[in-house]
């Protein structure tokens, strides 16, 4: 008989959402492992992509700035067309990437492998994966209690170097791919449709006068499409090609792909001195039936949801799933939730999934060029909603419906005008008071697994302010107590940020209450750093973040962000009392 080896959580696949779904799980301290059939780790990834959403998730864990100097940035995009088409392509705009106000990062390209590189050096200097691993069977015993965190419901069978392997798990996570066998095991099914239109891909070193070869481009010939994306290191370049009707993609080949590049890019001269990789594929969009089951079982990524590359959404929304499931399991198998919190999980990547699928049908629409001459689509409305999918594109259109971490008022853009409910925490410039650097606000929010209450207090060198800012913290340190373990950190359940405005030189910080100078650590010290001053720095001028959030200095506010900095909820300040039973409908009390 084969013997069996329990782990908490066991991952099926180390692509980007279970590497990132495992970044959260060391951070818990939760044990898992991650079963890889693959002979090692990606050497060679497709995607290369990086929204400014997550660019903000790699900041948030800490590994942001290796990436943003290795990647290439994309700052701006050259659309291109043929109104007359013998004499070719001529440049019709140029447009900026995105907007600023989207994200304070930037959109960049790096390759997948190197990618997932970053995140596996956050899973220790021994990362628990099985390489040569490959799954064949998962089964739920359905007869186990969803709240039951003592067992191993699961069971998956695996093969590793021809050897049976059968793993018991609390918690399993289906990340392996548009082929899962996780998915298959369980019986769900791929739901959509796939187009005729075949497109090719290919990275390549071109030899060419082409003057925007270094930029993003998108460019409408006579016969056909290309999106031009520049790749990392100053030299390679992908080309998203659309080959004509009727193409099979058993028919493509590389000399075709070059062949009919040559072709789009008249009159240019267009020669490839080594093709480092290409493919080819039919564009479909499909979604699983199912994202889970008895919610002990959760797919993620192209196991869950397949589109086309145009958007550059795969890689991204795949590792936004495992962003989202990862810290929940951390919670609960802490012991810090209750199991329930898992079912938001569904809830909101089941929505992402669905609206990102109907997006992407949408998008590639527009590069079809029978599509675009059937509905008078010229190359300005083209290019005109291309800018206006960068929104969306960015990563920055996700927003979750209410549930129990997502609270959801009739008033919250009275508080908060800037700040939605659902969605991401946005940033702004601010000053932190005890050194006076000039930071953004999301800094201070780094992504250990805790919740964060962002408090908005107005003026403190105002007495009336002062003195409010004294009553709410009372309730708040009461609230905050009773759900922190002992032995934890006042700050490791549920961490406090202060925003005040006015000039900072006004107020001590020993004048503020001694909820947001928590004594914390190894060497058990008051901790400074999480009072932030609206207010102008010396190098790096003015912030004005009270006014980027929308929030009213004279009446303040309160913002509940969530450890994977989408925001819970919002409150005035006098009604701090709400954040007890918010926060007690999903997390476990710990002192009475």
């Amino acid at each position: 008989m084969t013997p069996e080896e329990r782990v908490p959580v066991l991952i099926a696949g180390s692509g980007s959402a279970g590497l990132c779904a495992a970044v959260w799980l060391a951070r818990f301290n939760i044990p898992y492992k991650i079963l890889e059939r693959r002979n090692g780790p990606l050497e060679i990834g497709q995607a290369d992509g990086v929204q400014t959403r997550t660019v903000e998730i790699f900041d948030s864990f800490g590994i942001a700035e290796e990436m943003l100097r290795e990647a290439y940035h994309v700052l701006e995009i050259a659309f291109w067309s043929a109104p007359d088409a013998e004499k070719g392509i001529k440049r019709a705009k140029y447009e900026a990437d995105k907007e600023t106000e989207i994200s304070h990062q930037p959109h960049v390209i790096l390759n997948q492998a190197r990618l997932n590189e970053l995140m596996t050096g956050l899973l220790g200097s021994n990362p628990p994966i099985e390489y040569r691993c490959e799954v064949k069977n998962v089964v739920v015993d359905e007869n186990a209690d969803s709240s039951d965190l003592e067992s191993y419901p699961v069971r998956v069978d695996a093969v590793r170097d021809g050897v049976q392997k059968t793993y018991r798990a609390k918690y399993v996570l289906g990340c392996d791919g548009a082929h899962s066998i996780v998915r298959k095991s369980l019986g769900f099914k791929m739901v959509g449709d796939s187009s005729d239109a075949v497109w090719g891909v290919m990275d390549i070193y071109p030899r060419t006068n082409f003057p925007d070869i270094r930029k993003k481009a998108v460019i409408n010939s006579a016969v056909g499409n290309i999106l031009l994306i520049p790749r990392e290191g100053d030299s390679m370049v992908r080309f998203y090609t659309e080959l004509p009707a009727g193409t099979k993609v058993s028919d493509v080949s590389l000399e075709k792909l070059h062949d009919h590049a040559r072709k789009v890019f008249h009159p240019y001269e267009m020669e490839f001195a080594e093709t480092f990789w290409w493919s080819a594929y039919s564009i479909g969009q499909r979604r699983a039936d199912f994202f889970h089951r008895d919610h002990r079982v959760f797919l993620t990524g192209d196991a869950c949801h397949t589109h086309s590359p145009k958007a550059g959404q795969g890689m991204n929304v795949s590792l936004q799933d495992g962003h989202n499931i990862g810290w929940k399991l951390g919670m609960v198998l802490q012991g810090l939730a209750r199991p329930d919190i898992l079912e938001t999980y569904v809830l909101e990547r089941e929505r992402t999934a669905t609206e990102l699928i109907d997006f992407d049908r949408k998008f590639t629409k527009l590069f079809n060029t029978k599509y675009r001459q059937e509905h008078g689509i010229t190359a300005g409305m083209f290019a005109e909603q291309f800018t206006k999918a960068g929104r969306y594109t960015a990563g920055q259109a996700v927003q979750y419906d209410a549930s129990a971490i997502t609270d959801i008022g009739e008033h919250d853009k009275e508080l908060v005008a800037k700040v939605t409910v659902g969605m991401r925490f946005p940033t702004a410039q601010v000053v932190r008071s005890c050194d006076a650097k000039a930071m953004q606000l999301v800094k201070g929010l780094p992504a250990n697994g805790q919740w964060y209450i962002v408090v908005f207090s107005g003026d403190l060198s105002q007495p009336e302010a002062m003195s409010r800012l004294d009553e709410i913290s009372s309730t708040l340190s009461q609230t905050v107590q009773r759900l922190t373990p002992t032995g934890v950190d006042p700050d490791g359940v549920i961490d406090r940020i202060l925003v005040t405005a006015g000039d900072r030189k006004k107020v001590e910080l020993d004048t503020i209450p001694d909820f947001f100078t928590p004594v914390t650590g190894k060497w058990k010290m008051k901790n400074l750093g999480k009072i932030y001053a609206d207010d102008e720095s010396y190098n790096s001028g003015h912030g004005h973040a009270y006014e980027a959030y929308g929030v009213d200095a004279s009446k303040g506010a309160i913002v509940v962000v969530r450890p994977d900095h989408y925001v819970a909820k919002v409150c005035r300040l006098e009604d701090v009392e709400s954040l007890g039973s918010f926060f007690e409908g999903f997390l476990v009390p710990a002192r009475s």
